[in-house]
């Protein structure tokens, strides 16, 4: 361990504090130690991680405001939906019919995330993020008109685009199964995402993010980050990197939404909206910009704070924005700056050590 880089030593004490984590509430579930709705919220709160973790890729790394990440998550949430319910006798393995949706969702997204992104980053600052925020609603509003369903002869699609047609007009045979009714969203989802599913996602993201963000190409993010114009100067191509976060990152939240999508019998578009993707962003922000584990914890906390709440339910609420005053002074002060510099070595430190 004295060999290994300071890089090295922290990346694998966030793989082996969240592998912990996971068999310590993987026991406390299997023994039947936890609530029906701690339980209930294992599974998203892995998925929330993912989307913090790959939305910090794009706003702590490479330095770019996003405001339309919910967006993603959606597209791979349906994508995701339609694929395990279409495949669900091609495939009567529950964890690969799994595996499945959740490629099928990361791909999803990373289409979208190309067509978005080639264009939208050309732009910058507040511009970047009115046009992200505006895909968001865009992404909602279009999966509000989408008709899906499958029978013998494989998916039927229709957009709903006048509002006045129905699953009726996809003339599905008697045997067929609707899947997403426009407004109504996706209804009768075979639930088949697990705890473990979501730690292996989580540990998959964790792999990704951190190897890109120590290798050569992470390191040009960072430099285009820090100095756009220095950056340009020595050749690197600004659009090519910033685009290859940004589709890593839309992959990931694409694969985070079909495993969200799949623990619920039901789901509806509005589930994505505009306070989804600014919570996400929430998480990032108070973890810390470019903060892998300040990401983790901060989605963990402030994900269970509300239901840990609930008992003073007249003052939730105002108890929950007073903790994210706290937490925001907190990591803006700099004497615990200081301690935590000590413990864990701050970003362009860590890359000065490659």
């Amino acid at each position: 361990m004295k060999n290994l880089k300071k890089t090295t030593k922290v990346d694998l004490a966030t793989y082996i504090g969240v592998t912990v984590a996971f068999l310590i509430m993987y026991a406390l579930q299997t023994g039947g130690h936890l609530t029906s709705s701690i339980s209930g919220q294992l599974v998203p709160i892995c998925c929330f991680i993912v989307m913090a973790v790959s939305l910090n890729l794009v706003v702590g790394i490479s330095g770019e405001l996003s405001l339309g990440h919910a967006g993603f998550m959606s597209v791979g949430a349906f994508g995701g939906i339609i694929a395990a319910q279409s495949l669900a006798e091609t495939i009567p393995s529950t964890p690969l019919r799994l595996v499945v949706a959740l490629a099928v969702g990361a791909l999803c997204a990373v289409v979208v995330g190309f067509v978005v992104g080639v264009p939208v980053l050309r732009l910058r600052g507040d511009y970047l993020a009115i046009v992200t925020l505006a895909f968001g609603q865009i992404i909602k509003d279009l999966i509000n008109c989408l008709l899906v369903g499958y029978d013998s002869h494989g998916l039927h699609i229709m957009f709903n685009i006048s509002g006045l047609k129905s699953i009726n007009d996809l003339h599905l045979e008697e045997t067929g199964k609707a899947i997403i009714k426009g407004a109504q969203g996706a209804v009768g989802v075979t639930k088949i995402s697990s705890f473990p599913a979501g730690f292996i996602l989580v540990m998959l993201t964790l792999v990704i993010v951190l190897n890109l963000i120590r290798s050569r190409t992470g390191r040009a993010i960072m430099a285009i980050r820090d100095n756009r114009i220095a950056a340009e100067s020595v050749g690197l191509n600004i659009t090519k990197y910033k685009l290859m976060a940004f589709v890593i990152s839309a992959a990931l939240a694409g694969a985070a939404g079909a495993l969200y999508g799949l623990n619920y019998g039901s789901l509806v578009a509005s589930r994505f909206d505009f306070n989804t993707s600014i919570l996400v962003l929430v998480y990032v922000v108070l973890g810390g910009l470019g903060n892998i584990w300040g990401s983790i914890i901060a989605t963990v906390v402030l994900y269970m704070l509300p239901e840990a709440l609930r008992q003073f339910s007249d003052y939730r609420m105002l108890v929950y924005a007073i903790v994210l005053i706290l937490v925001m002074l907190a990591t803006n002060n700099d004497q615990l700056k200081a301690l935590l510099g000590k413990i864990i070595p701050h970003r362009k430190e860590a890359a000065g050590n490659e």
